[in-house]
């Protein structure tokens, strides 16, 4: 909300409103509620494309032909397995430590070991690109398989990222639904425009430090409650609530107390979010297959309460919490899946600021008291 102030510029808290960038990447259309990655819409993408494919949009411009799609996959592979440092880090590391936590540190560390490191050419951060987005899924499933007291699992060079991702997790081969599953929500993830972690890539990056500090950046952004971690308070809400029963009393009750409900609301949505569209058929379709219809019962009853009650929509993470949970999924691993999708999109926003630079520096409006006497020490009481 913009307030006059005695500046001739206005505030406008939380830079809403504000454009502050001019990029091709990503458009979100608040009012009709669409989403487009480089002029593709995200119902499209999602019903028709991988994310693979989606990752090469982002960060070329176009969709791949054959021959650069195989490519592109050749290079994942390539590029899946981590640097034993690194590997060898994931283990030293607290086991009880926060997953965001460790990947955030962990991708930091990646930077030591990549080749290209201090080469910020277009060519060499494509390069580092394609690494990050194969190394963040391999991270991530070890991440799961070690704070569950298991040995991470080597990435099969036959297997999709969606598919591998879900076998370095699990230990086993997943089935074709769920694959399918992942590699639509990698694509509904992928980017967002200039989401709160988005920028911070950008914002570090417009300072020509190199794509991993970039990366970190986001990372830690992303971790916070109000972004990447609503999904995961999401399900805490429904695992408390228990039963679809309850699920009007509670949510009433919160509202009384003037209790944010998670999943709910959007700085730029003022309709339905479109990846919630995908995300809410596929809650209710891999709740049943799996055994675990309430989850989505339960989240389509506050999801309706919220309309009525509040005419606020739910968001893309709603429904994201329930179809992780459905998939065997550890809740506290919702967020850093987020980034194995969103690493797609970073680094396409890092690699398009690199190319048209300048520094991110905006002003604050100064509200403190002016032209104070200074007192000398023995004088203060």
């Amino acid at each position: 909300m913009q307030k006059p102030t005695g500046s001739p510029v206005p505030v406008s808290e939380g830079l809403e409103g504000v454009v502050v960038s001019e990029s091709r990447i990503c458009f979100v259309d608040g009012i009709e509620g669409r989403l487009l990655y480089q002029g593709y819409d995200i119902h499209d993408l999602a019903q028709r494309a991988t994310f693979e494919e989606v990752a090469y949009l982002l960060w070329h411009g176009d969709l791949p032909t054959r021959a650069q799609l195989d490519q592109l996959n050749r290079d994942l592979v390539r590029a899946r397995a981590l640097p034993e440092p690194v590997l060898r880090a994931l283990d030293w590391l607290p086991h009880d430590a926060l997953p965001m936590d460790v990947l955030r540190t962990v991708v930091s560390a990646l930077g030591l070991y990549d080749p290209d490191a201090r080469d910020n050419s277009t060519a060499a951060t494509v390069r580092k690109s394609v690494r990050l987005t194969a190394q963040i899924g391999t991270i991530v499933a070890a991440i799961g398989r070690i704070r569950a007291g298991q040995a991470p699992v080597a990435p099969d060079p036959q297997l999709s990222h969606a598919a591998n991702f879900l076998y370095m997790l699990w230990g086993k081969r997943a089935d074709p639904e769920s694959v399918r599953a992942v590699d639509i929500a990698l694509v509904l993830h992928a980017d967002h425009e200039l989401n709160a972690s988005t920028f911070s890539a950008r914002v570090t990056a417009a300072t020509l430090a190199d794509i991993y500090s970039a990366i970190t950046s986001a990372i830690g952004t992303l971790k916070g409650p109000l972004h990447g971690g609503a999904n995961e308070s999401v399900m805490r809400l429904l695992l408390e609530i228990g039963q679809p029963a309850k699920v009007l009393p509670a949510i009433a009750a919160m509202l009384s107390a003037k209790k944010k409900i998670p999943g709910f609301g959007h700085r730029v949505y003022r309709t339905e979010d479109p990846r919630a569209t995908h995300l809410r058929r596929m809650s209710e379709t891999l709740g049943r297959q799996h055994g675990q219809p309430q989850w989505y019962e339960m989240s389509r009853e506050i999801e309706q309460y919220m309309l009525r009650e509040k005419r606020i929509y739910a968001n893309v993470d709603f429904y994201s919490a329930s179809t992780y949970y459905a998939l065997g999924i550890p809740i506290d691993l919702f967020t850093p899946v987020f980034a194995v999708s969103r690493i797609s999109g970073w680094t396409a926003h890092v690699l398009e600021q690199y190319a048209d630079n300048r520094l991110i520096r905006p002003r604050a409006e100064y509200v403190g008291p002016r032209n104070r006497a200074f007192v000398p020490i023995e004088q203060r009481g």
